[in-house]
């Protein structure tokens, strides 16, 4: 049965929000381990870093901050290898949740919660966002604050605006940089993150820094590296202003009967009624509430893997980082750390990891046999999962939408 968040996390575990659709994908990519040194620099790039000075200078930076940081900015080839990298397998989603939700962050998770209790309820009270879900999100992100980039934010950022895939983002990204600079929150000399210029203990990308970063310790100074009061209290200010509901969880754990119409995982949302009427119930096998709530179904390993009924908050956290991998790790990690157990249907482990190539073919097959797959483009999106599943149907196979490996197989789809 759905019980508000309230019923089912007691008042002590209520203690204790992060980069707009395009921005906020960026910081589940990963960081690099260490700062690399410049290599040579493309024609134009000293005439592009004049150029960002001025814009700078024209969007309100001071023009000794635009002038200093730009002239020290250097180029990092490694910043283009990463951000042209795209990665030869899919990542399962038994792999993605099990690399991120184990014992040992679920302990450290609650360790942290009873330490910054004090803090965490302030959180809570002033943003309505539980401590067990700023916990997970700071778990995810920079695995509790142990690590935060070791790339320079100035060199990584003017390198990327100088170069022409994503200019624009980029360039607006570095202007916002050097206004957090110029208002004093770090020396640009200190200011390290990810490649691709997330920071801090919460991985604010610079614009999303300058909305919602606020100074919670009073030092007079948004401090997301140094300062958890303001990493928490910007983290919980960020999610409630994607209107974070504090009375309801993220989702839930289902078990959905035989013959599902896995056609209904397509993003539609309906009322807890409707998804108890079609034989959904809970993990436990318990019957649904009957409560007014919407939910999306969502079935991230096909029929063989969990589904999950995903309400307003899922949503939510999908506005910190565009993946339903993602969502589903911070919901489940929340949830284990204020005490739930694990998944009752864990995803299987033996599910093949795609490649690029290998989607590519998948698509290309199933346009051959006149299931639009749409415009082959190696990524799993929603024309292919029903191309997929039109191609089950015909099969006679669960028509989940999944690429599992008895379709593989009948379609003669490489793996390795």
């Amino acid at each position: 049965m759905l019980t508000k968040l309230t019923k089912i996390l007691p008042a002590r575990h209520m203690a204790c929000r992060l980069s707009v659709a395009a921005v906020l994908a960026l910081l589940a990519l990963p960081a690099v381990a260490e700062s690399e040194a410049p290599i040579q620099a493309p024609d134009g790039f000293e005439e592009c870093k004049l150029q960002l000075q001025e814009k700078a200078i024209a969007a309100g930076v001071t023009a000794q901050t635009a002038q200093e940081v730009m002239t020290a900015a250097q180029y990092t080839h490694r910043v283009i290898e990463l951000d042209r990298r795209q990665p030869e397998f899919t990542t399962t989603f038994a792999d993605y949740l099990n690399r991120r939700v184990n014992d040992q962050r679920v302990s450290k998770g609650r360790e942290l919660i009873k330490e910054h209790s004090a803090l965490l309820d302030r959180v809570t009270e002033a943003t309505g966002v539980p401590a067990p879900y700023l916990v997970a999100f700071w778990g995810l992100e920079t695995n509790f604050g142990s690590y935060f980039g070791k790339m320079s934010v100035p060199d990584s950022l003017t390198t990327l605006a100088c170069d022409a895939r994503r200019s624009r983002f980029f360039t607006a990204q570095l202007i916002a940089a050097l206004r957090i600079i110029d208002e004093g929150a770090i020396p640009a000399e200190q200011m390290e993150g990810s490649w691709a210029g997330a920071m801090g203990h919460v991985q604010f990308m610079p614009t999303v820094f300058l909305k919602h970063a606020v100074d919670a310790d009073g030092d007079g100074r948004r401090d997301l590296w140094n300062s958890l009061p303001d990493a928490m209290m910007s983290a919980g200010r960020f999610l409630e202003s994607m209107d974070w509901d504090g009375d309801y969880r993220w989702g839930r754990e289902v078990l959905l009967p035989d013959n599902f119409d896995y056609a209904l995982a397509d993003g539609r949302r309906l009322e807890l009624s409707e998804w108890r009427s079609l034989g959904i119930t809970d993990a436990f096998g318990k019957p649904l509430a009957r409560e007014d709530i919407k939910a999306a179904l969502v079935i991230p390993a096909g029929h063989r893997g969990p589904a999950f009924l995903a309400y307003h908050n899922f949503k939510v956290i999908m506005g910190w980082n565009r993946s339903e991998f993602y969502a589903i790790a911070v919901g489940h990690l929340a949830d284990r750390i204020a005490g739930a157990g694990t998944l009752q249907n864990p995803p299987p482990t033996d599910a093949p990891a795609l490649s690029r190539d290998a989607i590519l073919e998948l698509q290309n097959t199933l346009n051959e046999r006149d299931h639009d797959a749409g415009k082959p483009d190696g990524i799993l999106g929603p024309a292919t999962r029903s191309a997929i599943r039109k191609y089950q149907r015909s099969e006679g196979m669960t028509a989940d939408g999944y690429p599992g490996q008895e379709l593989l197989e009948r379609l003669n789809i490489a793996t390795e």
